[in-house]
Order: structure tokens, then C-alpha cells, then sequence
């Protein structure tokens, strides 16, 4: 079984959490997540089967989309509302739709963030969230994310009887949104934090496309796998080769390929194909410019039976 399913993961779950369940529910080992979402987010979450899992990466890499709430005139420990409270101050003058507008487009493009100290981001070898949990602070790098789009999705001004706003965000890898609600209060000289989060997007998939696990549960009792995607939605976005039988062939047993036989001129990554088929992924040669070499063979070479 090979192919990539669009989870609608629930809130109280782990990301771990949905791959163990898929995993009893596909009767298989061989699954795995594209990148986590914490307990309380809800939404979109790609999880690939089989040889899909040689793509995990690539998703995970892929832009998301989210739809957030951010309450301003509270901050917590985890920029989120799990946490406790470390902040609290009334709006004392109402906020408008112009001044919030501009924030936004402030925030809106390449930005520094600094990760949360609940977070799992390393910092000599220990996760950040191990060191808040003993109570020790320590330096946390800046880290450049990219926000493609950020708007507003109500409307009003903001005062303390109305403190709360819903906010569309795509954005690139690495992006905590929680941290983005925080950064909007401080923008605004307000303490704030993310109330809810829902991801409505992870590259090709989108939250119409997606299933709850106990909806998978039903499809598989009745022998229906339609819900498995092809491996090809996982490198939507990437260069595609085409190879003729001969290529395909020497692909198959990880073979440089000149770059000038596909008149290549730029690129980080190549997807090569054959017959419509995702046969392997290539990339450029380190030390020889002229060269692609492989970065995973996904098809898997036959062997010549006796």
C-alpha cells in the first residue's frame, strides 16, 4: 500500500497519536506524519503510507495555511491558551480596523521570530520546552520564516469587551503561529496570546480534502481505499523530468544524469518521471555542476525472479 492520506487530525491528539491509530486502522508499519501539530491544533495533516514516506520531508517543506484566533490583553507561558498566564492588560483605547490592518502588513513578508520556550526547537542538543519545564531560561535563536499572506477575517475595532480577532495566515516552514499572535499584541503594545489555530492547507492538500480517522476507519471496513492520494501530490511544486525508457532505466539503478540532456538551467530539486509515474528524486551534483545526482529512488528496482 503506497500513497498519501489527507487526515483531518482532531484536537486532543498528538501527531504521533494519529500515526499509531492509521497504522492499526491500515494494518501496516510503514506510515509516518509530515511534520507535527500540537495537541490543541486542529486541521490538515498528510500522513503518507508505503514508499510515500520517502516524501515525508518534502511536505513537511511545502507551504501551510492557517486560520488563527488572537486574543489580545493576555500573554501566557506557551503563547497559546494551555498556558498560564504571565500577563494581563485591558484595552483601554479602542483599536481600529486601520491600526490592526496595519500590523498586519507589517508582519508580512521575511520576518524574525524567536521560538517559543514550549517549543521542540533544539538548543545545545535539549528540546526548549525540557529546559521551561525545569524552570531554567536560555537563549533561543532568531530564526527567519516567511509569511506569504496575512489578513483579517472579521471585522470591528478591538476593545476590552472585544479583545479577540480571526487572522488567515500562509506561511512557510518553521513558522509558529502562536508566536506571530505575540508578536501582533507587541506590535500594538498589548500583551497577547494565539487562542485557537486550525491549519487549512499543508501543500497540495486542503481541509475539503481531508478525512477524520474515524471516517477512514469506516472506508477501509468497507474496502473502499479511495481516500489514498497518489505519490505525484507529494512534489506538486517540484521541476518534472520526463524519462524515456533508457533514462528510466539508468535512474532505476542511480545513475548520474547530464544535465544538459534536459536542458536543465536552475533548480534545487527534480522530480523524475515515467509514464506519469514518480520514479525518483534528483538533485544537483555537489562537486559536479554538470550533473544531477539521485536524492532518493522511490520506485522500487524489480528483481529478476529465478
Amino acid at each position: 500500500m503506497d500513497g498519501i492520506i489527507p487526515l483531518f487530525k482532531e484536537r486532543g491528539m498528538t501527531s504521533h497519536d494519529c500515526v499509531f491509530k492509521m497504522r492499526k486502522i491500515l494494518k501496516t508499519k510503514k506510515v509516518g506524519h509530515t511534520g507535527t501539530l500540537d495537541p490543541e491544533v486542529e486541521g490538515v495533516l498528510p500522513i503518507c503510507v508505503g514508499r510515500a514516506t520517502k516524501l515525508a520531508e518534502y511536505i513537511t517543506d511545502q507551504g501551510k495555511e492557517y486560520v488563527a484566533t488572537v486574543t489580545l490583553g493576555v500573554s501566557t507561558t506557551t503563547e497559546d491558551a494551555t498556558g498560564e498566564v504571565v500577563e494581563k492588560e485591558i484595552i483601554k483605547e479602542a483599536i481600529s480596523e486601520e491600526k490592526l490592518d496595519a500590523v498586519l502588513q507589517k508582519l508580512t513578508g521575511e520576518i524574525e521570530q524567536v521560538p517559543p520556550m514550549y517549543s521542540a526547537v533544539k538548543v545545545a542538543g535539549k528540546k526548549l520546552y525540557e529546559y521551561a519545564r525545569a524552570g531554567q531560561t536560555v537563549t533561543r535563536p532568531r530564526r527567519v520564516v516567511q509569511i506569504y499572506s496575512l489578513v483579517r477575517l472579521d471585522q470591528g475595532e478591538l476593545t476590552a469587551a472585544s479583545p479577540s480577532f480571526q487572522i488567515r495566515i500562509s506561511c512557510g516552514k518553521g513558522t509558529y503561529i502562536r508566536t506571530l499572535a505575540f508578536m501582533i499584541g507587541e506590535e500594538l503594545g498589548l500583551p497577547a496570546h494565539m487562542a485557537s489555530l486550525e491549519r487549512t492547507k499543508s501543500g497540495f492538500f486542503q481541509k475539503e480534502d481531508c478525512l477524520t480517522l474515524a471516517e477512514i476507519e469506516t472506508q477501509v471496513r468497507k474496502g473502499d481505499f479511495s481516500f489514498l492520494h497518489p505519490l505525484e501530490k507529494g512534489i506538486f511544486d517540484m521541476p518534472i523530468i520526463e524519462l524515456d525508457s533508457t533514462f528510466y532505466a539508468k535512474v532505476l539503478n542511480g545513475a548520474l544524469l547530464d544535465k544538459a540532456r534536459f536542458n536543465i538551467v536552475s533548480g534545487d530539486l527534480f522530480a523524475m518521471m515515467h509514464d506519469g509515474k514518480l520514479v525518483a528524486i534528483y538533485k544537483p551534483h555537489p562537486t559536479k555542476s554538470q550533473f544531477l545526482k539521485p536524492e532518493k529512488v522511490i520506485e522500487l528496482k524489480e528483481t529478476p525472479k529465478n
